[in-house]
């Protein structure tokens, strides 16, 4: 399934059209574009959820060009998880779709650079 959405994803972000929803009747959609903050550089293979209401409406895939699209959402308050190994997770809040408006939504992504160290399971203070 995810193939069949970076196919669909790559298919829209090559018809060079900069608004892939203006002309075609359809404006209730969400695309952008997501970069690495440091070199501008698309970033590739980026999970992008559209969570509405706290349910899970629709995943898709960054392309070659980092470029992304949702189309046919349901009008309401979403918030949009951006998720890529080596990457810090990005939530946006509060974004809200209307009926018959596009909405472009471009991000910026930061490398993960230090680990998080947590503490091992094995190693329980007090226990010899």
């Amino acid at each position: 399934m995810a193939i069949s959405l970076l196919g669909f994803v790559a298919a829209r972000a090559d018809s060079g059209d900069p608004d892939p929803g203006r002309g075609t009747g359809k404006k209730d959609d969400l695309n952008g574009i997501v970069v690495h903050a440091e070199s501008k550089k698309p970033l590739k293979d980026v999970s992008v959820t559209a969570v509405l209401v706290s349910k899970k409406e629709k995943t898709v895939v960054t392309d070659e060009v980092g470029n992304f699209a949702f189309d046919e959402l349901k009008p309401g308050t979403y918030k949009f998880i951006f998720e890529k190994a080596g990457f810090r997770k990005i939530t946006k809040e509060k974004v809200v779709i209307k009926t018959d408006e596009a909405f472009q939504l471009n991000i910026e992504m930061i490398e993960n650079s230090d680990y998080e160290i947590m503490p091992s399971p094995f190693n329980i203070g007090g226990i010899k």
